[in-house]
């Protein structure tokens, strides 16, 4: 919500982020207008028992408002001492103090670990150094929600514009909301015990981009339409690789497993499990 933020200083030619001193930039505070803060939140389904985080959360209405109206809890973090008070003020008007807090500290020096919603207005930059960080500390499954910047390479899994007419920069008065959900880490060969029936499947991925292949007799066989939510994985496998008709595999990873159920003809017909190999 608002852009004080961390900024990277002048990246190398190889672009490795990780590698890259930080500093503190002070950019004007742009509050977010309250029906983006609204899309925000309905985007990322936020409800009840939620935890939620709020990089550059200016005067604290983002993280107010998840807990009001929405019976969530969190806190929201700025560089700007005068926003941090004046944010914790008005939860404490709001009466949600004892649901949420607001604290001057460096994003980076941010654990998102418990996290089940995180949500950004910050510069595209920013989101982009913050990336790394937020693909390895938030479980599979959170969802991240930014107004206006998005994530370049890391595709959004919804979008929307939102007419936003109290906007309080730019010639047009409108938003673009953006929704990503953090994959599971599921790149790798599994070994997949398929009712009985074994088979080897390999996945390649890309954030929550899936392709992969049935290593069957005869050679290896392109998966039909892999997709992953989250942790959430729905595999097709073609005519002839499980029976002589394409079934699915809809499961749940966690770590180096993956269980679920098979599917075929709109019904549950056996179980699944599939180790990872190392």
């Amino acid at each position: 919500m608002v852009r004080n933020i961390v900024a990277a200083l002048a990246l190398a030619a190889s672009g490795a982020l990780a590698q890259q001193p930080f500093k503190e930039m002070d950019t004007p505070y742009v509050p977010t207008p309250q029906v983006v803060v609204e899309r925000m939140l309905n985007m990322a389904a936020v409800r009840r028992g939620d935890m939620l985080i709020d990089l550059g959360s200016g005067d604290g209405r983002l993280v107010i408002t998840a807990a009001k109206e929405y019976g969530a809890h969190g806190f929201g973090v700025d560089i700007d001492p005068r926003l941090v008070s004046k944010s914790n003020r008005a939860a404490e008007q709001a009466g949600v103090a004892d649901r949420v807090k607001f604290l001057k500290q460096d994003l980076f020096d941010t654990d998102f670990h418990d996290a089940d919603v995180l949500t950004l207005y910050l510069l595209p930059d920013v989101n982009m150094a913050l990336r790394p960080k937020i693909l390895s500390e938030l479980r599979p499954g959170a969802r991240v929600v930014s107004h206006d910047y998005g994530m370049r390479d890391w595709q959004p899994d919804a979008e929307a514009k939102v007419p936003a007419p109290d906007k309080s920069v730019g010639l047009r008065k409108e938003s673009m909301v953006y929704l990503w959900i953090v994959p599971a880490r599921v790149e790798g060969d599994w070994d997949v015990d398929a009712g009985g029936r074994r088979i080897l499947i390999s996945l390649a991925q890309k954030f929550q981009k899936l392709s992969g292949s049935v290593h069957a007799a005869g050679g290896d066989v392109a998966l039909g339409e892999p997709r992953l939510r989250g942790a959430d994985l729905r595999l097709v496998l073609r005519a002839g690789i499980y029976g002589p008709e394409p079934v699915e595999l809809l499961g749940r990873a966690s770590g180096d497993t993956i269980e679920g159920r098979i599917v075929g003809g709109g019904k549950q017909i056996g179980t699944f499990k599939a180790r990872r190999r190392a």
